[in-house]
């Protein structure tokens, strides 16, 4: 029985174990199946990898102060986090990946990196 590539239908050659003709049906193949697969997804994915962007500039040294309308006039969505994390002293950080931030109240903002990033 002759095998066939599942992305161009080419024959395959070679290895009795290949799976694709070529690295580049491979790569389609992969990137086809880790790719967002809708446009809500991918503008969530966007949304979030923004506000990382926005927490990271504003914190350079790993901890930092800010206003809320510095985070607003930067373009941060404050609904779209990726988890939260509660202290023992009942604080909720909520974070976006590796970079957090925490009400202060009266507008202000505290922004944390997490360094060890594993949940």
């Amino acid at each position: 029985m002759e095998k066939r590539c599942p992305v161009c239908q080419e024959r395959i050659l070679g290895r009795k174990d290949k799976k694709f003709c070529s690295d580049q049906c491979r790569v389609t193949h992969y990137n086809n199946l880790n790719s967002d697969t809708s446009k809500f997804m991918r503008n969530v994915t966007n949304i979030l990898r923004k506000n990382r962007r926005i927490l990271e500039s504003l914190n350079p040294n790993d901890k930092a102060k800010v206003s809320k309308t510095e985070l607003l006039d930067e373009g941060f969505k404050f609904n779209y986090f990726t988890n939260e994390y509660k202290t023992k002293a009942g604080n909720v950080y909520k974070f976006c990946y590796d970079q957090g931030y925490l009400d202060l109240g009266d507008g202000m903002y505290a922004i944390v990196k997490k360094k060890e990033y594993v949940d």
